[in-house]
């Protein structure tokens, strides 16, 4: 069976599997359950400012974060948090896709980086730290992050 027709099935598999939770995620018995909240609670103020005066917002710096690429995200979180090896390998990161969009059913993001040469290339052993600091930086119960370099060849995959 051929990589393109493997590819497919799995596709045609997954929207499959994704159709079949999603329909079964909306049989409920009619309780809006307590999980809702239609008012502040006992520490909080409207607006959410803490009873002791303290504000939940987010400082300017987290804010500038969230307006940044996916890419850019992940790239300043393993700045941060990452290993000399793993600073190294995200640098070649060029583009992340789908790590906003978590549901913890089917997590699929894709990484993009300027390696070159595939499988059999110089960029696999760092996309399986690229993929390890992914996993640190994003938690999912079922997420699968893959790796590509810059022809968008396979490098690697791993669970986040």
């Amino acid at each position: 069976m051929g990589m393109k027709a493997k590819i497919a099935l799995g596709a045609v598999v997954g929207i499959a599997v994704i159709g079949a939770v999603s329909a079964n995620a909306g049989d409920g018995d009619g309780d809006t359950g307590s999980g809702s909240r239609t008012s502040a609670g006992a520490g909080e103020k409207a607006g959410g400012a803490e009873a002791d005066g303290a504000s939940d917002a987010k400082p300017a710096e987290d804010k500038a974060v969230e307006k940044a690429s996916q890419a850019e995200q992940f790239k300043t979180f393993v700045k941060k948090n990452g290993s000399a090896t793993e600073q190294d390998a995200v640098s070649h990161v060029t583009k992340v896709q789908g790590a906003d969009e978590q549901n913890d059913i089917l997590d699929a993001a894709d990484v993009y980086t300027d390696f070159t040469g595939g499988i059999m290339g110089e960029g696999t052993g760092p996309a399986k730290l690229i993929a390890s600091a992914f996993a640190d930086w994003k938690d999912s119960e079922n997420g699968l992050v893959t790796i590509y370099d810059a022809d968008g060849e396979l490098l690697g995959n791993g669970e986040f």
